[in-house]
């Protein structure tokens, strides 16, 4: 790649919090993306996890790791990810952003498993800054694609924006018995996202009339996360290109998307099934 190229983006389709453990198809998918980057100034993240009524960034200089999920073994709770904060860096989104549009959060929140599953595998040294931007709950899905733009230029200037959640996510119609497949309303979605984001990510809205949409995505916390990389698209003018396609538990799509850079020859081969605790119904884990 060329060392004057700005970073690339990405949309990593998380899954299970015990992809942070695992090695199967999709998270060696993810350490074969992480051999192949440049090494980032620092990381970006914008997690399904981090919902809330505002759009905001933490700016601390060592961001807490947060464990927010339920019924999982207790390995997945010890994991630790003892990367750095960038306060100066959540000064400059500030002013990416535009006045009033993004605020600087001190100490309420920090890195979530949106963000340390997929880091473990890309970066797991955690040596390099993160930082995480928070999804506004209440906004429009078309403000959540401009504020990508507005931030794209952080590519030029070192940093890996990363989005995480999934393009398919509805843990009410988990279904054990599909493992790595996908129910046909999931099919069908899956590549209809994958239409638009390689061809006109600008577009993205578009999915919302989608006749799959309220199965796909029946709460939007996991699917805006990619609105943000469309964003990114828009503003260099390119598609994105699809990598660890795939569909599992019937409801989930692993799908996930790189801008400005080929992905790496894979030969990523196992497991696609997604662990998630016993006893526990699916969506109450908070995955």
């Amino acid at each position: 790649m060329d060392p004057s190229a700005p970073m690339p983006a990405a949309f990593i389709g998380h899954g299970s919090p015990m992809n942070t453990l695992e090695l199967n198809a999709f998270t060696q998918s993810w350490r074969e993306l992480g051999k192949a980057l440049p090494r980032p100034r620092a990381i970006l993240a914008i997690s399904a996890h981090w919902f809330i009524q505002s759009s905001a960034v933490t700016a601390m200089a060592r961001p807490r790791v947060i464990h927010d999920f339920y019924g999982f073994p207790p390995a997945l709770f010890a994991f630790d990810y003892p990367a750095p904060g960038d306060p100066a860096l959540a000064r400059e989104i500030d002013e990416l952003a535009g006045p009033g549009r993004v605020t600087l959060d001190h100490d309420s929140w920090g890195l979530d498993h949106g963000t340390w599953s997929v880091l473990a595998h890309l970066y797991p040294s955690a040596d390099i800054p993160v930082l995480q931007l928070s999804i506004h709950a209440a906004a429009p899905f078309d403000y959540h694609v401009d504020l990508g733009a507005r931030l794209a230029p952080l590519r030029e200037r070192g940093v890996l924006i990363l989005g995480s959640g999934n393009v398919v996510h509805n843990l009410r119609r988990v279904e054990w018995s599909y493992g790595d497949r996908g129910f046909d309303w999931a099919e069908r979605f899956d590549a209809h996202v994958r239409d638009i984001m390689t061809s006109e990510p600008a577009a993205l809205e578009k999915v919302q009339r989608h006749p799959d949409h309220a199965l796909a995505v029946p709460t939007s916390e996991h699917f805006l996360p990619l609105a943000y990389i469309a964003g990114v698209c828009a503003a260099a003018g390119e598609a994105a290109q699809p990598f660890a396609e795939g569909r599992t538990l019937g409801s989930l799509s692993m799908t996930s998307y790189l801008v400005g850079m080929p992905f790496p020859a894979s030969d990523a081969q196992g497991d696609r099934d997604q662990s998630l605790p016993g006893g526990i119904r699916p969506e109450q884990t908070n995955t």
